[in-house]
């Protein structure tokens, strides 16, 4: 892992958890639009849409980017610290119960820890892939280090703007799917394709287990050659270890995103998938 140059302070903060001084923070009254990543490793960490004004005199946000930060009880049992959870390092302490938001938590961050990127400057990656219902890959790429957010939707037809019911009925050309945004920083595309051939089968065709359609059908959809390439690679690979391959490669076209139903649906419903699991094949 590559980790930056850090200055006395904030080798003071970040690796021997010091606190910095209330109010003296750059980051304290700062709400520009972007992302706040850790000045160590430059992982994500939080939203700036997460970010409020508590009057406490540090940065502080009432929600974490998905697996970034860990949570670690002081010894003394009286607070919980915050970590990065790619670097480990030292970010401040999480508060809860509080009300100061309606999500009731308060992660209490020193500025010194954080480094600012406004949203023109963002570098996020991002994956479309077709595995089959897209609950169950959703449900388990939402658990992949460095994935920083999962839709459910539809891609690859004709149709604008379809509905679940239309892309059930097989009209429309449209498979499930999900798009994944990822942070670079932790995860590479790479990864992330080998991840979705070992979340579902990819020797099926017009199927996922028990569900049956062109719907469920395998496909990646690469944004560019070098997704492509990498695409290809990790088939090729598949292929020489016995593997049938079934998964078409596809020029990524619009992504719709499904209805608010299907969105987190494992996660709503407290379950986990009936037609996915984990395989390793690499």
């Amino acid at each position: 892992m590559k980790k930056n140059k850090l200055t006395k302070e904030e080798e003071r903060v970040i690796i021997h958890k010091g606190t910095e001084q209330p109010f003296s923070g750059e980051y304290d009254k700062h709400f520009e639009n972007g992302v706040y990543l850790c000045r160590q490793c430059n992982a994500m960490l939080y939203w700036s849409k997460d970010k409020f004004d508590s009057h406490c005199g540090w940065p502080s946000f009432d929600q974490k980017i998905p697996g970034a930060v860990k949570r670690i009880p002081d010894p003394d049992g009286q607070r919980t610290e915050i970590m990065c959870n790619n670097c480990q390092g030292h970010l401040g302490h999480v508060f809860t119960g509080e009300h100061v938001t309606k999500k009731n938590v308060r992660h209490c961050v020193n500025s010194v820890s954080l480094k600012f990127v406004p949203k023109k400057e963002m570098k996020i990656g991002k994956a479309i892939v077709a595995g089959g219902c897209f609950w169950g890959v959703e449900y388990y790429m939402k658990k992949a280090p460095g994935v920083i957010q999962v839709t459910s939707g539809y891609t690859g037809g004709q149709k604008d703007n379809p509905t679940y019911k239309e892309v059930c009925s097989g009209t429309t050309g449209h498979l499930e799917a999900v798009e994944i945004l990822f942070d670079p920083a932790i995860t590479t595309y790479e990864n992330i394709i080998k991840l979705f051939f070992e979340i579902h089968d990819p020797t099926q065709v017009g199927r996922q287990g028990p569900d049956i359609g062109e719907q469920y059908s395998s496909a990646i959809f690469y944004i560019d050659e070098e997704q492509k390439k990498i695409a290809e690679k990790l088939t090729q690979q598949l292929k020489k270890k016995g593997y049938k391959i079934e998964t078409k490669l596809k020029k990524a076209s619009k992504f719709w995103n499904a209805e608010e139903f299907h969105q987190d649906f494992y996660e709503k419903k407290g379950s986990t998938p009936y037609c996915h699991g984990y395989v390793k094949r690499f």
